[in-house]
């Protein structure tokens, strides 16, 4: 299943003869719009017996935190290795995201194939994502040493893992996405920011932009 949803636009300019990042769109306005792809994955909310809560809490998290524009494409993909790698190689490549947050599929049981399909698309490893989402949720729940999520990169894009459970998305994303934003710039994605009232997006001086640029 797919499917595109805009999140917020705000205006915004680019600095002049500043060139657009291979994986964003710009607007009439100039401004720059970042593609991310969301992820579900489940065997039953492919099949549609289940609501696939994880894909709407992932986009209504980024719709309240990220402050520049933003396009979702989103996917619902069954719990089988090879359609979910087809799924992230789609999004990285040919949709070119440059961020890509998959929810479901992380724990022990069998058809628990998210790390490893992520793994097998992936050209670096980002360990540190999956290592501190871990040491977040054990905060709340000891279950959670059973996650086994990960991060890595395909070109320009990130490839995030998250837990199945909207709650622990949410504590997930707020541990991580501060950290996301530079990332993707370094990789020579565009520039993404967020309200700073409610998550702050680390950047060295050097690398911040003034609210009107």
């Amino acid at each position: 299943m797919k499917g595109k949803m805009k999140g917020k636009m705000r205006n915004e300019s680019r600095p002049e003869n500043t060139p657009k990042a291979p994986n964003a769109s710009v607007a009439p306005n100039g401004s720059e719009t970042a593609r991310i792809g969301i992820v579900t994955v489940s065997d039953r909310a492919s099949r549609g017996e289940y609501e696939d809560r994880g894909g709407p809490a992932i986009y209504d998290w980024l719709e309240k935190h990220v402050s520049t524009p933003w396009a979702a494409e989103r996917r619902v993909v069954p719990d089988e290795r090879a359609q979910l790698e087809d799924c992230l190689r789609e999004l990285a490549d040919e949709s070119e995201c440059c961020l890509v947050v998959t929810t479901g599929g992380t724990g022990p049981a069998p058809r628990d194939i998210t790390p490893e399909a992520t793994e097998a698309v992936c050209e670096r490893a980002m360990p540190g994502f999956g290592e501190l989402m871990r040491s977040v949720s054990l905060q709340v729940v000891p279950t959670a040493i059973l996650s086994r999520q990960t991060a890595g990169t395909r070109g320009r894009c990130l490839i995030v893992n998250l837990p199945g459970n909207p709650s622990a998305i949410a504590d997930c994303l707020g541990a991580v996405f501060p950290s996301i934003p530079y990332c993707i710039e370094l990789m020579g994605g565009p520039y993404i920011d967020t309200y700073p009232t409610l998550i702050h997006a680390f950047r060295p001086k050097h690398a911040k932009r003034s609210a009107h640029a």
